[in-house]
């Protein structure tokens, strides 16, 4: 009797945070393990291919998109949400406002994209190498993180602190409570790609917001 090897499941992920929290060092971070001091805010979304296995056994894929943060950008991110199953929103624990966006952005995720069976919110608060800069408690945060039923978590981009877990407990939640895309990895790729113009599983793929050629739809399909 023959028998077939279980596909692995892919999952899109979206970092969503105001510009210069970390999100893109957040990133580089989990998939290259490097991280730049002072790297200039992002302008552009892009996306970085990673496989990961949890408990040593389970495997999937996660194709992690970066966006960028500054506020005229923000009316693009539904284009960045179709077709995700997991969302990071990520602040700085030295900015208040920052965290204030993090709860407009679980609004409106949870209004546009459904509950945890849809998509999995995971809220991180970053740079915890500044602890004595704090504003955000954690006490606070994670209360908060608790009654939106996202998970929690901080970490420092800068020293690598916590990034690992992060993304360990996402796959691991993705993997037993939602379904992966209808697409295969291959298709969202290729449809990513269309938008860009190349592809490559191990490039750091870019889009550029400024361009007006992008057409916004519906998310969370």
């Amino acid at each position: 009797m023959s028998s077939t090897k279980e596909a692995i499941p892919h999952y899109k992920v979206v970092l969503l945070g105001e510009g210069r929290v970390g999100k893109t060092s957040i990133l580089l971070r989990f998939v290259e393990n490097s991280y730049i001091e002072g790297r200039p805010s992002t302008l552009t979304a892009s996306y970085l291919n990673k496989h990961v296995i949890v408990d040593d056994k389970r495997e999937a894929h996660l194709s992690i998109w970066d966006t960028a943060g500054q506020e005229r950008f923000h009316s693009l991110g539904p284009i960045y949400y179709r077709d995700a199953k997991g969302a990071i929103l990520i602040y700085d624990i030295t900015d208040q406002s920052t965290f204030d966006r993090v709860k407009s952005w679980t609004k409106e995720l949870r209004k546009m994209c459904g509950d945890n069976t849809k998509i999995c919110i995971t809220i991180v608060g970053n740079k915890i190498d500044l602890e004595r800069r704090r504003v955000v408690s954690q006490q606070s945060a994670k209360k908060y993180a608790e009654g939106v039923g996202a998970t929690y978590f901080e970490v420092s981009a800068k020293t690598g602190r916590g990034v690992e877990d992060v993304f360990q407990e996402l796959t691991k939640v993705l993997l037993a409570t939602v379904n992966p895309s209808c697409r295969s990895r291959s298709s969202l790729v290729d449809a990513s790609s269309s938008m860009m113009g190349k592809s490559s599983s191990q490039d750091l793929h870019r889009i550029d917001l400024s361009r007006k050629e992008v057409t916004k739809s519906s998310c969370c399909s």
